[in-house]
């Protein structure tokens, strides 16, 4: 039978989903393998075939989540890269915006350039404001630069000329020069990799691009090797940062796209289940082993972001917004010179892991801390796969115990609440900062250990509902199954909101709508399922920063106008708390989302009736504050609850691939999908 399959790698764990074409989903975790991690998705692809008997043969999709270009990123182990620009830009990546990282540290230090300065090449050549050439390419300085980095070992090259958005035709002439002395050079133009103004966050964003774009290359060639060793006919898609898939040859050419790979596919199925659930305002709450991401949707759609800073670096490419914090079940607590108790960002990761793997770690982390208290189990997870020694985890919080003559359980309490408070700052930052209150949100809980720590988080955040999904620790890998093929197109033009630019509008978007017509046909998207969205950057006449609004899908006419201003100053009130309808406007940039829709699995209906007994499967001595402290809990099957089951705190349910804590004074409901809606007692599930 057809089958699809959905792998996400994490720093944990590598989640696969596997669903076949009568909706029934399979799924299956594994360690990842740090060092190369297409080695545990070659090992979860082989092991979930395996499993449910299916041929690798009959693989018709395969999706895949990546955290390649991240790590290389935050690692600082890209290659070697040079620049080529124009003259007198060759400090731009030290000057950027002249910004400090922290205002009243003296001590700090900005990142170190991905570039060092001898490998930063100036040349003449000048394009003004309007697109016209001031002063011509000159080529014989090109090819000497060229050299200079070939001969030094350079393995990238990035070329950013000022103005290269209105008129690339200099960054084309070096792009064939490289052809010529240097072709096995990883090559980014800028105005491939962003086409907008502002000249550091495209020198940035290009550079990110050749800078991880030979470690995806190679990424790629073992990925596809390792597929077609396992007999897998499909090429594997790759999850951009704007929850879109692209295929291997794509994220080859824009690595930087891939930078919120895995976040990206979490809350695209967190989309899609909150969708069916009926809940269309939700948080998204992805708790995994070394961060959490949390993320806002708000009638559906999650909100998106331009720009983001990874590891210090802009990057500007359309992605979702997304905020990472470093709590998650690796994180370690420890001590500071103040003597207070702090949890993360430092992450115990895959290896050697949360003292209770058994696997050399002896740091107490937050899952330590719930093997401890007994909310996790004590003696196995991954459906009995993955042996946990208690003991260990005991060891470790009783070491940090000492050091702050407290007892275990107090300190073990402490490392949770503290994760907890860290979270809920996460999500005041894409809620509260940004206008919305978080009251009128559910909170779905996904990633291992985020139905973990819904319950206290929602109480933390007066947040009255908790969506927990069928599949909470492998929703990522459902993402990657649900998500469509995606890619975004733009062009800066910075002209007033007049009805005399209404043509320059219209123009710029016909040239996007051409580029994505060859970028439909490449990727193969049938003239049904593709879908365009028109979106413009817009502010007031002298802000420096703007905000987008969506256009009607064709060109517009001057009756379209006072629509779209008044939409613009909407937008405004909402993100800054005013308007200024009196105040001239401007179109800055044009943005054109390009998305060609895949076929959606059908999700199964989970029949009614059944005994809540014939779930319950036992009971652990666990400490709950909430509770009283110390007692005994009940555990439940989750895979034996009927639709409409009600199960009421303080109670565990667990799976295979995570366990859900309800504490008292709630209540779990099983909606008709078999998701876990919780909300306190007395209020509707």
């Amino acid at each position: 039978m057809p089958v699809r399959i959905g792998i996400d790698t994490g720093g944990t764990f590598t989640d696969v989903c596997l669903i076949d074409d009568d909706g029934e989903l399979a799924v299956y975790k594994l360690s990842s393998t740090s060092g190369d991690p297409s080695e545990a998705i070659a090992g979860g692809l082989t092991a979930i075939l395996e499993q449910e008997q299916e041929e690798a043969a009959d693989v018709r999709y395969l999706g895949h989540g990546t955290t390649v270009a991240t790590n290389a990123l935050l690692e600082g182990r890209g290659a070697a890269t040079g620049v080529i620009t124009t003259q007198g830009f060759r400090d731009l990546l030290e000057l950027g915006r002249q910004m400090r990282p922290d205002l009243y540290d003296l001590q700090v230090d900005k990142p170190v350039p991905l570039v060092r300065r001898l490998h930063r090449f100036e040349v003449a050549e000048r394009v003004l404001a309007t697109g016209a050439v001031h002063v011509a390419l000159d080529e014989n300085a090109v090819r000497e630069a060229v050299r200079a980095l070939k001969a030094d070992g350079v393995e990238s090259i990035s070329v950013c000329f000022l103005y290269s958005y209105l008129m690339p035709g200099h960054e084309d002439t070096v792009a064939a020069i490289v052809v010529e002395e240097f072709p096995e050079a990883y090559l980014s133009l800028s105005h491939d990799v962003l086409a907008e103004f502002r000249e550091y966050e495209r020198l940035s964003t290009t550079v990110v691009n050749s800078y991880v774009g030979p470690l995806m290359s190679r990424y790629i060639r073992r990925l596809r090797g390792r597929v077609a060793d396992a007999g897998v006919p499909a090429s594997p898609y790759i999850t951009q940062s704007n929850g879109g898939i692209i295929s291997l040859e794509v994220a080859g050419e824009a690595p930087v796209r891939t930078v919120l790979s895995g976040p990206a596919a979490g809350v695209v199925g967190a989309q899609m289940v909150a969708r069916l659930a009926g809940f269309p305002n939700v948080i998204t709450f992805d708790m995994g082993g070394t961060s959490t991401d949390v993320a806002l949707v708000t009638e559906g759609e999650c909100s998106a972001k331009m720009q983001q800073e990874v590891a210090g670096y802009p990057i500007r490419t359309p992605m979702l917004d997304i905020n990472t914090v470093g709590a998650g079940g690796g994180s370690i607590a420890w001590i500071d010179s103040g003597g207070h108790m702090k949890v993360g960002p430092q992450s115990a990761g895959a290896e050697p892991g949360p003292a209770c793997y058994g696997r050399g770690g002896t740091e107490a982390t937050v899952t330590d801390a719930n093997v401890a208290l007994g909310i996790l189990s004590r003696e196995a997870l991954l459906g009995g796969r993955m042996p946990i020694d208690a003991a260990q985890a005991d060891a470790a919080v009783a070491r940090l115990a000492g050091q702050l003559n407290l007892e275990s359980e107090e300190v073990a309490q402490g490392i949770i609440a503290l994760a907890t408070v860290n979270m809920a700052k996460a999500i005041r930052v894409i809620s509260v900062e940004r206008g919305y209150d978080p009251r009128d949100y559910a909170l779905i809980a996904f990633g291992g250990a985020g139905p973990l720590h819904a319950a206290r988080l929602a109480r933390e955040l007066d947040i009255p509902r908790v969506l927990v999904p069928t599949i909470p620790g492998i929703l990522c890998a459902y993402g990657l199954l649900v998500a469509d093929l995606r890619t975004d197109f733009s062009r800066t033009v910075v002209v007033p909101a007049e009805v005399d630019s209404l043509d320059i509008v219209n123009d710029g978007f016909a040239e996007l709508q051409a580029a994505a017509d060859e970028w439909f046909a490449r990727e193969g998207a049938e003239e049904g399922d593709r879908q365009l969205r028109r979106i413009i950057d817009m502010r007031y006449a002298g802000q420096n920063y703007e905000l987008p609004v969506e256009l009607p899908e064709r060109p517009l006419t001057p009756d379209d106008l006072s629509g779209v201003l008044t939409a613009f100053h909407a937008a405004h009130d909402q993100a800054y708390g005013y308007a200024s309808a009196d105040e001239p406007a401007q179109f800055v940039t044009l943005r054109l989302e390009a998305t060609g829709r895949v076929v959606k699995p059908e999700p199964k209906r989970l029949p009614r009736g059944g005994r809540i007994d014939d779930a319950l499967s036992g009971h652990r001595r666990t400490y709950l504050p909430e509770a009283g402290g110390w007692g005994d809990v009940p555990l439940y099957d989750r895979t034996k609850l009927a639709a409409g089951s009600e199960i009421a705190g303080p109670a565990i349910i667990e799976q295979m691939d995570s366990t859900t804590l309800i504490l008292p004074g709630q209540q779990a409901a099983v909606d008709d999908f078999g998701n876990l809606v919780l909300s306190d007692s007395g209020q509707e599930g």
